[in-house]
């Protein structure tokens, strides 16, 4: 087995508060939806893929891919979502086997109302914190990793079409 190549001090650095970054950035963002709409942040983005496909409905194995979830976990949110009437389950028309989980009315109505605070949250943890040029440099680097980890493009679909300002993200 070779030697590991070692993190420079610069990347050390840059590692520890990106990994910081990944376990304070997702609990600010949950307790901003818990305290507003009683919802985690894992539901939400559910929620906001639903809003964003085709009828707003995915196949289940299609929605745990988008939000990089494992197909139990999603399950379970489902789940509440459904008792919260945000959701409906029914099965794949196409063979009949898998499942669709499909936003209702109420779901949509009810995501439109908590996206402002949630923008709002992500506006005030991310995106006031870095300058336009930053603003950038971000995508970039956000791009390149996600080039390594999911290079089939599964976990970020492309935006929808005139999603712009919009969008529920």
């Amino acid at each position: 087995m070779s030697e590991p190549q070692w993190l420079s001090d610069d990347e050390q650095g840059a590692w520890r508060k990106l990994a910081a970054v990944f376990t304070l950035l997702p609990a600010s963002l949950d307790a901003q939806l818990q305290h507003d709409a009683s919802l985690t942040h894992f539901a939400y983005f559910a929620l906001a893929m639903l809003s964003e496909a085709p009828d707003r409905a995915l196949r289940m194995s299609e929605l745990a891919a988008r939000s990089s979830s494992s197909p139990s976990r999603l399950s379970h949110t489902i789940s509440r979502l459904e008792n919260r009437g945000y959701v409906r389950r029914t099965r794949a028309a196409e063979d009949g086997r898998g499942q669709v989980a499909q936003m209702t009315d109420e779901g949509f109505a009810a995501l439109v109302e908590m996206a402002p605070g949630h923008v709002n949250a992500v506006r005030h943890f991310v995106f006031d914190a870095l300058s336009p040029e930053q603003v950038g440099q971000l995508e970039e680097i956000c791009s390149a990793i996600l080039a390594k980890v999911d290079p089939d493009g599964t976990l970020v679909p492309p935006p929808p079409p005139g999603s712009g300002s919009t969008s529920t993200c």
